[in-house]
């Protein structure tokens, strides 16, 4: 894995990544199309005629170069976005120390020069809620964040992303402050991805939550009255899931039919997650 976390900006991942999944199964449709043609359906091409059959065959040297072509831009595009991890920790670090009062923004007061009533100001450390504010303010993630989820999310101090290799993925990682709801200090989130020229994903595993007793977000506690007549008078309790940004961390294994995906499997195993949680 490599050792060097990439914090998150909040960039759009609704359009983007959706516009880029579209034109990767265009490329992909048309790719599949002229293999079937030039390959797999083999029977079919004898049916064609001489000429047919040669630009056929053409077509397909013409899509051998193409990912040839591709095999180097992905190459040269994981070169540079290494290169720019590089670049980028110093301005993580800066931010993490200024969010959660580790360090001070250039400019700002001190307590010397600020009037007594500023005091309470002047004691606040860092930047409260920067989390989940950021997260909120994003298209894509508010739709996942319940009212329930965000006493736990105003913990959150930090999200970092790395590269991993074996097998082949990243990791997503969310820091938190002491808190109430659960005992981790850490929740991951790791995407194994199957090494081909289009990534595409294999299986996410997330961490298991360690949550306190009542504290539990992604179930909530049911309450019925037993029916009349019946000997037993206390309510009837049973705990039932219930939608939550944390059932992010408890994927659901990715189905082998694309038919079989939902909007909630899309949610919870989607590896642009990592898009999403850019901070401009």
């Amino acid at each position: 894995m490599s050792n060097e976390g990439i914090n998150f900006n909040m960039a759009d991942l609704g359009d983007a990544a959706l516009n880029e999944e579209a034109r990767a199964g265009l490329v992909n449709a048309l790719k599949n199309k002229l293999q079937n043609l030039a390959g797999e359906h083999t029977d079919m091409l004898e049916n064609l005629s001489p000429n047919v059959r040669k630009r056929v065959e053409v077509l397909r040297e013409i899509q051998s170069q193409h990912d040839e072509l591709e095999a180097k831009f992905f190459e040269e595009r994981a070169a540079l976005e290494a290169k720019y991890q590089k670049l980028y920790q110093p301005l993580y670090a800066k931010r993490y120390d200024i969010v959660n009062g580790v360090g001070e923004a250039e400019g700002t007061p001190n307590e010397a020069t600020m009037d007594q009533g500023e005091d309470k100001a002047a004691e606040e450390k860092g930047v409260p809620d920067f989390w989940l504010t950021a997260m909120k303010n994003n298209e894509v993630l508010s739709e996942e964040i319940t009212e329930r989820d965000e006493g736990a999310l105003k913990y959150l101090k930090d999200i970092k992303w790395y590269r991993i290799e074996e097998p082949k993925g990243f990791k997503l990682e969310f820091y938190f402050d002491t808190n109430p709801y659960f005992k981790n200090a850490l929740l991951t989130k790791t995407y194994h991805m199957i090494d081909e020229d289009e990534p595409i994903l294999e299986k996410a595993i997330g961490t298991e939550i360690e949550w306190y007793p009542g504290k539990c977000l992604t179930q909530k506690l049911l309450k019925k009255k037993p029916k009349k007549g019946s000997k037993n008078a206390k309510p009837i309790t049973k705990t039932e899931d219930c939608e939550s940004f944390f059932n992010f961390f408890n994927p659901p294994q990715v189905p082998d039919d694309d038919e079989d995906i939902d909007e909630d499997t899309v949610w919870l195993t989607s590896p642009y997650l990592h898009k999403t949680l850019m901070i401009d």
